[in-house]
């Protein structure tokens, strides 16, 4: 057979080409560490290595968001922690002021700290995190939530939503607390209605519950309770709506049995006397602030505290008060659950790039041993068919005539 010189030349030179290309596909291997650089290095260990990098990729974005959940709720459980340890110390103010040796000074002193400590509760409750966003807005993070409002009574600005964070494949993990819930929407202690006492009340008494137990025959309104003597010894309670129209009668009131009217169930702590008289009004729940704000207008009101009115009064204000501290903890129980949580997602997601990172390495990362003496034996091979080369090309019928 025959070899011409241009196939001899073609066939050194594809040789030539191919050693280079081997040996530039080990430098850029030993120069990147790396088994697999391209889709052709190896088809099927690229398809791996692509979805195991858009998995650390996913993680790595959770992980983000994790962390800024975690900032934002370990802010948001501070500061409600800070409100409840306020809160115990307000509690603690509105039980002294019932020492009946207190001047009028005495309790208006003491109405002064609670009035400062209000303050202090709302600046809380008005807390921003480093961005200048309120906490406890809602997702009106840019609106100031709470103020008083010209009557004395806290409205809250912000709304009920809460932000969310992904934090996992299809886990939405909240990122704040909502101001209502945490300072607004406690549930009223008495039930569903709160209690107007009359200041000329002379009975040692008080309403500890006020439930619509019977839904279908309750009749929304305002009612009033008077009880009056009945000339025979005992007491008849006289209840009439908000229009003062008789709505019933109970002859010979047992205060051990409830008072029940229009699908509303009361139930009394102590005996009223003949001349009593008290009011109810719907109201399902209280805010902490306007508690407060209503003993800061006890206290101040003269020597009312020491009637039997005003220990009424604040004895429906005292169970409010803890109910509005309950709703702060649970506000704070919350954001600790929350916490917990994303530290268990931030675990599993550290688990799972790590195994990712394995089989990543198992994929691409390079054997140096093996790549540097495959590059070495290239190398003597492309020396090899250069020297050839050369020495052939130069080989002429000339060189054989003399």
């Amino acid at each position: 057979m025959r070899i011409s010189t241009a196939q001899m030349y073609n066939q050194n030179i594809s040789s030539l080409n191919k050693n280079q290309t081997q040996t530039s596909k080990l430098m850029d291997q030993i120069a990147s560490g790396q088994r697999v650089n391209t889709a052709g290095d190896d088809p099927v260990a690229a398809i791996g290595i692509d979805n195991l990098t858009q998995q650390n990729s996913l993680i790595q974005q959770f992980q983000k968001n994790i962390n800024y959940a975690n900032q934002h709720l370990s802010l948001t459980e501070s500061q409600l922690s800070d409100a409840e340890t306020l809160s115990m110390s307000i509690r603690d103010r509105m039980l002294a002021a019932v020492n009946g040796t207190y001047t009028d000074d005495e309790r208006q002193s003491i109405a002064d700290e609670l009035r400062q400590s209000l303050d202090q509760l709302q600046t809380i409750a008005n807390s921003q995190d480093e961005a200048g966003n309120y906490l406890f807005a809602g997702t009106k993070s840019d609106t100031q939530p709470f103020a008083f409002d010209n009557n004395g009574n806290m409205v809250y600005s912000g709304n009920s939503d809460v932000r969310t964070a992904l934090v996992a494949a299809g886990v939405a993990m909240p990122t704040n607390v909502a101001g209502d819930a945490a300072f607004m929407n406690a549930p009223n202690a008495m039930g569903d209605f709160s209690v107007n006492y009359s200041a000329a009340q002379s009975g040692d008494f008080s309403v500890t519950s006020a439930k619509i137990t019977d839904p279908t025959s309750y009749i929304p309104d305002d009612y009033s309770f008077n009880f009056l003597d009945n000339g025979s010894g005992g007491i008849d309670v006289q209840i009439l709506d908000g229009a003062s129209n008789l709505v019933k009668t109970i002859n010979n009131y047992d205060p051990t049995t409830p008072i029940s009217v229009n699908g509303v169930d009361l139930t009394l702590n102590g005996t009223p006397s003949a001349g009593d008289s008290f009011s109810i009004q719907p109201q399902s729940t209280t805010s902490i602030f306007d508690t407060v704000q209503q003993a800061i207008t006890l206290f101040e009101d003269g020597d009312t505290i020491n009637t039997a009115a005003g220990q009424s009064q604040l004895a429906q204000l005292l169970n409010n008060f803890d109910s509005g501290v309950d709703q702060i903890r649970i506000g704070r129980s919350q954001a600790g659950t929350s916490l917990s949580a994303l530290d268990n997602y931030a675990s599993n997601h550290s688990d799972t790039e790590l195994v990712n990172n394995s089989a990543l390495s198992v994929l691409q990362d390079l054997d140096y041993a093996s790549a540097v003496s495959e590059y070495q034996k290239q190398q003597l091979a492309m020396n090899a068919v250069s020297t050839l080369f050369s020495q052939v090309g130069t080989v002429s019928l000339f060189d054989y005539l003399s």
